[in-house]
């Protein structure tokens, strides 16, 4: 069950919403925007020194708004993020420093939408960059396709020779499954939204983001957005940097911690998810079995043996071949491609072992496998 969204209003909310009222029964008649165009930000952050300043400092630059708040949620950290914050908060008053003890991003989220006093709410991720028009865009998407949530492409973008190759796995198919956020496509429904621009009030309704989640929460609650008549709606004109995982302890858990979520999903809602997500529990589940087939083999002898051994062997071929055919075709420096080799079947068996643990037991505790 998710946690309710608390109704009471930390602050006053804006006197002249930026949108007029598209709720399901008039979300097909085309609607304009009002003269003002404002919004609330949040921002959860968690050990996020190295991106944090960036972020929030994106949002500060957009342009074409009338007022905008920042309000960034701040997790125990145990860098300095918090010092970071901070000072931002002392350099410009919009950005509103508030405490997230529990740490989880679906808890961020809900005390963000609960204190936020605009009718629009944009949820930003601690390592984004967004580009200066990015919330005056979107709410106007918002207008114009009587959406109830509008997110676009997560670029990812790195510095590293390790960034740039993870950053080259999260913008391909190879690398994260091909969903229309992550690798583009054309304008018009979706079935979620990266990051999210969204209205307050429809957000209320279905009782905000799930809290029982602290990986997943967006996917899960654009399908509960959907389920109550809500339009999510993909703009390629939002595209935001993002800034990858810096090397491979980091990467393993981010994606472990991915899978084990998704996992849990699955427990919840069985098939009715795209199919993708079963593919890397699906290869780990080949991987293991070919290697109880080549290790028993020569202990059984024979023309069974000869079959053991090449059923045990296709898997690893075939996803071998496949992992340097796909390395050897992207359009990367010889660095960058050498270490998809590695940085692919990471990404893969850390998300499908993860994945294959949260099916088989739920995650206990709002940070449990949260993956920092």
């Amino acid at each position: 069950m998710s946690a309710p969204v608390s109704p009471v209003d930390a602050h006053p909310r804006d006197e002249e919403p930026v949108l007029l009222d598209v709720s399901p029964e008039t979300s097909d008649r085309v609607t304009e925007p009002t003269a003002r165009l404002v919004a609330s930000f949040v921002i959860p952050v968690l050990n996020e020194e190295r991106h944090i300043e960036a972020a929030i400092r994106s949002v500060l630059a957009q342009e074409e708004l009338d007022d905008f708040e920042v309000l960034v949620l701040l997790g125990r950290s145990r860098d300095r993020s918090a010092e970071i914050v901070a000072a931002l908060a002392d350099e410009d008053p919009r950005v509103r420093p508030i405490a997230n003890p529990r740490n989880a991003i679906s808890v961020a989220m809900n005390l963000g939408i609960a204190e936020a006093r605009h009718p629009v709410v944009v949820r930003v991720d601690a390592h984004s960059v967004l580009p200066p028009l990015y919330a005056a865009t979107a709410l106007r998407t918002l207008s114009r396709t009587g959406a109830v949530n509008v997110g676009g492409r997560m670029r990812a973008e790195g510095i590293s020779r390790f960034e740039q190759a993870v950053a080259w796995g999260y913008n391909s198919p190879a690398g994260l499954g091909g969903a229309i956020y992550h690798t583009g496509g054309e304008e018009g429904p979706a079935e979620s939204a990266y990051l999210g621009v969204f209205r307050r009030e429809p957000v209320l309704a279905i009782g905000g983001f799930d809290e029982g989640l602290s990986r997943g929460e967006d996917w899960e609650f654009n399908r509960r957005l959907a389920e109550a008549g809500g339009i999510v709606w993909f703009d390629p004109e939002l595209e935001v940097v993002y800034r990858p995982r810096p090397n491979m302890p980091a990467l393993t858990r981010q994606f472990h911690a991915s899978g084990r979520w998704r996992g849990e999903l699955i427990r919840r809602l069985g098939t009715r998810q795209p199919m993708r997500y079963f593919v890397p529990p699906a290869l780990l589940v080949a991987l293991v079995v070919g290697f109880g087939l080549l290790v028993s083999a020569p202990f059984v002898g024979g023309s069974a043996a000869a079959v053991m051994l090449a059923l045990g062997a296709s898997p690893f071929v075939v996803y071998g071949a496949w992992i340097a055919g796909t390395a050897a075709r992207a359009d990367v420096p010889g660095a960058v491609r050498r270490r998809l080799a590695v940085i692919l079947p990471t990404m893969h068996l850390a998300w499908g072992a993860g994945c294959i643990a949260g099916i088989v037991k739920a995650p206990r505790g709002h940070n449990s496998f949260s993956g920092r």
